[in-house]
């Protein structure tokens, strides 16, 4: 369990450092306009989506590997994995498609599709405390 519960918690520490912290800020560093950000946004939340689905699939692995699964364990998990599912086959194409447009050039409202990534990763981010503290408890 020692490595799904070091998955777990590198993986905690990744998502609110760049979904909390980076995302916002990049947009208050001067010079950086709305177009600048969201490609800066895409080019960062790719690289850290692909590394969610390497912590995935080192979770998954370690837990095929492992002889007993305690049951908040592999709730976490799979939680984890549906969340994270969530916003990369519900979420993140509608945003793509949306920052396609603007980085286009289109003056758009403000997009309540972010609320509902943000709404998911706080959620992602329970989970994967959740996980790593069954982890480390089983």
């Amino acid at each position: 369990m020692e490595v799904v519960a070091a998955a777990a918690f590198t993986w905690l520490g990744m998502v609110p450092a760049i979904s909390f912290l980076e995302a916002p800020l990049k947009f208050r560093a001067p010079g950086v306009t709305l177009r600048v950000g969201l490609g800066i946004g895409r080019v960062v939340f790719t690289a850290l989506n692909r590394v969610e689905l390497v912590a995935l699939v080192v979770v998954g692995a370690a837990l095929l590997t492992a002889g007993t699964h305690p049951a908040p364990v592999l709730v976490a998990a799979a939680v984890t994995g549906a969340l994270l599912a969530g916003q990369l086959l519900g979420v993140r194409p509608a945003l793509g498609r949306r920052s396609d447009r603007v980085l286009a050039g289109e003056d758009l409202p403000r997009s309540r599709t972010h609320i509902w990534y943000i709404a998911l990763e706080v959620a992602k981010v329970l989970a994967l405390l959740a996980l790593g503290i069954a982890a480390l408890a089983g």
